[in-house]
């Protein structure tokens, strides 16, 4: 599948999500960049902060709120780890439903 096919699928599916928000999108997106630095692997294994710095985000609270409601809608598959020295598991599906 083509890099950008899976940031296309997710514009796509957001397109008639109201739920999703500017913090939502840029998570997603540094995710994606996060990955595709990791040699494109699924799931990858990755802690807050370093998202986080992707993102431009400060918030913990705000990050880890939105990646659970990206796992809730469906975009993601979260698995948190709650393990400080183990990362947690974000898988990316094939294809993104479109809401």
């Amino acid at each position: 599948m083509d890099k950008l096919t899976y940031l296309t699928d997710f514009f796509e599916a957001i397109s008639s999500d109201a739920r999703i928000s500017i913090t939502h999108i840029g998570i997603y997106a540094a995710l994606l960049q996060y990955r595709m630095q990791s040699g494109f692997i699924n799931p990858i294994q990755v802690f807050s902060h370093e998202i986080m710095s992707i993102a431009k985000l400060s918030s913990p609270i705000t990050y880890h709120k939105c990646v659970r409601q990206l796992s809730e809608y469906g975009y993601i598959r979260y698995e948190p780890s709650f393990n400080r020295t183990k990362g947690s598991k974000i898988y990316f599906s094939e294809k993104v439903k479109i809401h």
